[in-house]
């Protein structure tokens, strides 16, 4: 949860140092002489930074304050990336265009920064097939995936068949 910012007469501390909107340092004085300097300019005293010793105030108006605040808190979302993982799913049987097209979608993906899990899906008798066979069968699809990754962790037995993750690398596969 976002902290409240005090402003005006909510500010606690005894001294403050104060920078004005236009960025000039009135130094460290006390809380009546920054809040009557605030009111002579017809503007705001708002608390940015109460954990330093003294706390830092900025004369400036508080409409505006908030306004930078949002804006910067929406550069700060929109630089951000969150990283999915995407999961494709893969029988024994499923023929090589069909496995084309599921290494493509893992390929777009990976270019989109996302780690793929990709299922091998044992039905019946399968599930009982040797490792090296259902491995062969993994490494069709990954054989297929025109994109440079790396295994992030790698072929493991899951209640389902055979699972394996991987996600985007700089150098090769």
């Amino acid at each position: 949860m976002k902290e409240r910012i005090r402003i005006n007469n909510q500010i606690r501390a005894a001294e403050l140092r104060v920078i004005t909107d236009s960025g000039e340092t009135l130094g460290v004085i006390s809380f009546r002489e920054a809040l009557n300097e605030a009111e002579k300019r017809n503007l705001d005293l708002i608390e940015i930074s109460p954990n330093a010793v003294p706390p830092v105030a900025k004369i400036m108006d508080y409409g505006k304050f908030q306004y930078e605040q949002s804006k910067k808190d929406r550069e700060m979302k929109a630089k951000s990336h969150v990283t999915e993982t995407k999961s494709l799913q893969v029988k024994i049987g499923t023929s090589d265009h069909d496995l084309a097209l599921k290494a493509k979608n893992a390929a777009k993906w990976l270019r989109e920064g996302h780690r793929v899990k990709i299922d091998l899906f044992l039905t019946g008798r399968s599930k009982y097939s040797e490792m090296d066979f259902k491995k062969e069968r993994l490494d069709r699809i990954l054989t297929l995936i025109p994109e440079q990754y790396r295994i992030a962790s790698g072929p493991e037995k899951s209640p389902k068949g055979l699972t394996v993750v991987i996600e985007r690398s700089k150098t090769g596969k």
